[in-house]
């Protein structure tokens, strides 16, 4: 919703619902802080393989992911919120990927980029987790081998819509404290 300007009141563009009119705006604190949460999203990247250099690509600035809030990279799980796992991921590096997942501070989200980090993509073999949903919950997956960029967009938007539509609440509900003590993470 839009409101259209009369005298000198200001225009404000998709707004989240609510009462709206001259000089005067009310909407919940679950829209209004959904809304501010959707657009400034700081992702980790945890990229092994082809696909951190597609996730490169929609970085640069033929894709701009930072047109989407994400502009700023985080590298450190304390101040991501977003875990964005890209490539093949092996057993080894299985308590590594959960420990950076624990250390992220709540709200958190989790991105499985590509066949590899999904499933174990073309590689069955002893070595290679066969997908991240065995040791931390994951959100939103993109298949793909590698995916394209618009598919990394497309994941993020998917991430966005389930950020900006997501309760205050919703961490401290009985079904959130079941998947957590499903993967152990109490």
């Amino acid at each position: 919703m839009a409101l259209v300007k009369t005298d000198n009141t200001p225009t404000l563009g998709n707004t989240p619902s609510g009462y709206e009119g001259p000089g005067f705006f009310a909407t919940s604190l679950d829209k209004a802080v959904g809304l501010a949460r959707k657009n400034s999203i700081w992702p980790l990247p945890f990229a092994t393989s082809c696909c951190g250099i597609e996730f490169m690509a929609t970085m640069a600035s033929h894709y701009d992911l930072g047109r989407f809030g994400s502009e700023r990279l985080s590298f450190s799980p304390r101040q991501a919120d977003l875990l964005m796992v890209m490539g093949t991921i092996s057993k080894k590096m299985g308590p590594i990927l959960r420990q950076i997942y624990e250390q992220m501070a709540e709200p958190k989200w989790v991105l499985s980029m590509g066949a590899c980090a999904s499933s174990g993509g073309i590689f069955d073999t002893y070595s290679v987790l066969q997908g991240i949903d065995r040791i931390i919950p994951v959100d939103v997956y993109i298949p793909g081998c590698p995916p394209r960029p618009e598919q990394v967009i497309d994941g993020l938007l998917q991430i966005q819509k389930l950020v900006e539509n997501e309760s205050l609440r919703r961490r401290d509900s009985d079904e959130y404290k079941a998947l957590q003590t499903k993967y152990g993470l109490d």
